[in-house]
């Protein structure tokens, strides 16, 4: 099990700069992309996540190149896109995986909506990935767990945000490792603070086998920015806290205390690997210390 934390970028991302949460599991395939299975042998598992706007439903489960790349073979990745190539790409994969999510339009343009998040995420942003194990028995509960539960949208930025859909799936696995900071993200559920309580959750177990990885953005477009928690987004955003000093400085000073008693984390620290779709399974799963695998398939051990 895999937590992946994405980088904000664009308008939305400037305005909310907490990025995107979801969960990779190796062993669990998708049917469909509202319907889990166990993978068989071959199969590299699922990206699943809780989206606002895409077909009603409230999860979606996407295979995990397809997700990041929006292609099926790792020879397919362009080492360089722009706009128009990305939604090439993804609307390459629509027509031959989603169209029950994104159906056609009639004039066989490529369809508007919010469906263009399931796929080609390394196209916009950069991500950080955070692995604990899994058994196949565990695997095989949540499956059943999810398949059962009604998927309709539920979404909601305070309360049922991505963020929230991952914390639900890891504490499936691990009860009590990731809970809110009601301190520095005010009961607000966020990508970085996730991943901050995963990581010390592994402090206090340090029989877990454990790993921590980066998935970078394929070049050519504007990169993403840096993961904010929402305590961090008022102090460290200039839209927010000048006009918070200026007419609120007690809301701004209570900002900046939360964030740098409960705040600070570095997604970045510990990292021990940077994943490239040559041998993006392989580096992901990896739990032999730090390790550079490019996307030739290559491999090796970093300095201490």
């Amino acid at each position: 099990m895999t937590l992946l934390i994405g980088e904000p970028f664009g308008a939305f991302g400037a305005f909310n700069p907490t990025g995107h949460a979801a969960v990779y599991l190796s062993r669990v395939c998708a049917e469909s992309p509202v319907k889990l299975r166990m993978c068989q042998p071959g199969e590299s598992g699922v990206v699943i996540s809780r989206y606002n706007r895409v077909a009603g439903y409230d999860w979606l489960a996407v295979p995990l190149l397809p997700y990041l790349y929006a292609v099926e073979n790792p020879r397919d990745v362009p080492d360089w896109v722009d706009a128009r190539t990305v939604a090439k790409l993804r609307d390459g994969y629509r027509r031959l995986h989603l169209r029950q999510i994104a159906p056609d339009r009639e004039d066989e343009e490529i369809p508007h909506g919010d469906w263009i998040q399931l796929i080609g995420a390394a196209y916009d942003r950069s991500l950080h990935g955070f692995t604990l194990p899994t058994t196949p028995g565990e695997d095989e509960r949540l499956i059943a767990y999810l398949n059962q539960r009604p998927n309709r949208r539920r979404f909601n930025l305070f309360y049922r945000n991505c963020a929230d859909f991952v914390q639900e799936i890891i504490n499936f696995y691990y009860p009590r490792a990731v809970r809110r900071s009601f301190v520095a993200d005010l009961a607000i559920s966020t990508p970085k603070h996730a991943a901050k309580a995963l990581v010390r959750y592994t402090r206090r177990r340090p029989e877990l086998s454990y790993s921590q990885f980066m998935i970078p953005q394929i070049p050519g477009r504007r990169p993403s920015t840096k993961l904010r928690g929402v305590s961090e987004s008022l102090i460290r955003s200039k839209k927010y806290v000048a006009p918070l000093i200026i007419l609120q400085p007690w809301v701004a000073a209570t900002a900046a205390t939360a964030y740098l008693v409960s705040g600070r984390f570095n997604p970045a620290a510990g990292l021990q690997a940077v994943c490239e779709p040559g041998a993006l399974e392989a580096c992901m799963t990896s739990r032999k210390g730090p390790l550079l695998v490019s996307s030739q398939g290559s491999s090796a051990h970093a300095g201490h």
